[in-house]
């Protein structure tokens, strides 16, 4: 059974750029079923977290400009339930919104915040690991992040190195440490005092809120001004004016590395971020020729370790290619060593700087 208290977050408004362009602006990869099995990445997010919370208590947060494609992949959500950014403001302001809206309705709730575009493979694991993190919160003033055993020295992850034990398996944080090299990360796995960062928090609504009104008092000083509006139908014309104004600052730099009452849950229950196309490829199945098709016809000779992406009815034919992304999505084709996608990113902001939005 449900608590009436706890509420789920689901942070949904990233354009997926790392992706790209499979992922594009006006679709990315949150929409997107990369599994094959009917539900997009934001659909299964949705669907982990129905046993946990109401589903009346389930929170989307979206850029504006998709509010369309979470209304036709949710259509259960009431309109209240569906918060749209009128700009891009990163994770801190976000999470200032929801915890505001969600306090106003609830002064009692708890809430997750989670990403809608992670993969995690054992959900019973999930399940019982956030009723945990659900009951320390609720009897404790924290700031609980989510901690994941690293199993490499991986450089696209922030690190949280562990301290003191609360209680079985929920620890105070040491330190966070965002994105190292990879001579850092290698030592960060060979000291055992690492997890790495998951992005998924749980706190009281009153907790963050007085962690933003002591580590980012700006921040919250915009929303304290529309404080009695939070819950009416002025809400949504009090964000319209003052949210772009927000700075854009993730919740791990306005609060989490300078908090006192931060902890970690050091949880096992197959988690993958999906930030790259070679996570995609990992998380995949695969044909015996260890290559991954993504939804499309495929003909590969003398060809390993590739991932095909293509939308429509095109037939890929590929000879002698090896440990590659190629990605068609209609009016543009990529095709990109898997060791260089950390590339991808630099190769959309130079479409945009030759081509404008054209092509993003």
């Amino acid at each position: 059974m449900t608590d009436n208290h706890r509420y789920c977050v689901i942070m949904c408004g990233g354009i997926g750029s790392r992706f790209w362009p499979y992922s594009r602006a006006d679709r990315p990869k949150q929409f997107i079923d990369f599994f094959g099995t009917g539900r997009s990445l934001l659909q299964m997010s949705y669907d982990r977290i129905l046993p946990l919370v109401p589903a009346e208590n389930i929170i989307i947060v979206t850029n504006a400009q998709y509010a369309p494609l979470v209304k036709e992949q949710l259509p259960e959500l009431d309109d209240d339930q569906i918060l749209l950014e009128p700009a891009r403001r990163n994770t801190a302001p976000c999470i200032a919104w929801a915890a505001y809206h969600i306090a106003a309705r609830d002064p009692q709730a708890s809430m997750i915040v989670t990403p809608s575009d992670h993969l995690i493979t054992r959900e019973s694991e999930f399940h019982r690991s956030i009723q945990a993190g659900f009951e320390f919160v609720e009897n404790n003033d924290a700031l609980l992040t989510l901690g994941i055993k690293p199993s490499r020295p991986e450089t696209g992850y922030g690190y949280i190195q562990i301290g003191d034990e609360a209680q079985p398996g929920i620890l105070k944080v040491k330190t966070f440490t965002e994105k190292p090299d990879i001579e850092l990360a290698k030592v960060f796995l060979a000291t055992g005092e690492f997890f790495w960062n998951s992005g998924i928090f749980l706190w009281k609504a009153s907790s963050i809120k007085n962690a933003l009104h002591t580590y980012a008092a700006d921040l919250a000083g915009q929303f304290d001004a529309g404080q009695e509006l939070f819950g009416t139908p002025r809400e949504n014309e009090f964000i319209e004016k003052e949210f772009p104004a927000c700075v854009s600052i993730s919740i791990d730099f306005a609060i989490m590395e300078k908090a006192s009452n931060v902890y970690v849950e050091c949880v096992d229950f197959g988690w993958n971020d999906l930030g790259t196309w070679s996570a995609l490829y990992d998380n995949s199945p695969k044909n015996r020729d260890t290559n991954v098709t993504q939804n499309c016809n495929v003909l590969a000779y003398n060809s390993t370790g590739n991932i095909f992406a293509v939308q429509g009815d095109k037939l890929i034919v590929v000879s002698g290619l090896k440990d590659y992304i190629i990605s068609d999505a209609g009016d543009v084709l990529l095709v990109c060593p898997m060791s260089e996608e950390q590339r991808i990113k630099q190769m959309v902001n130079d479409v945009k700087l030759n081509f404008g939005d054209k092509f993003l």
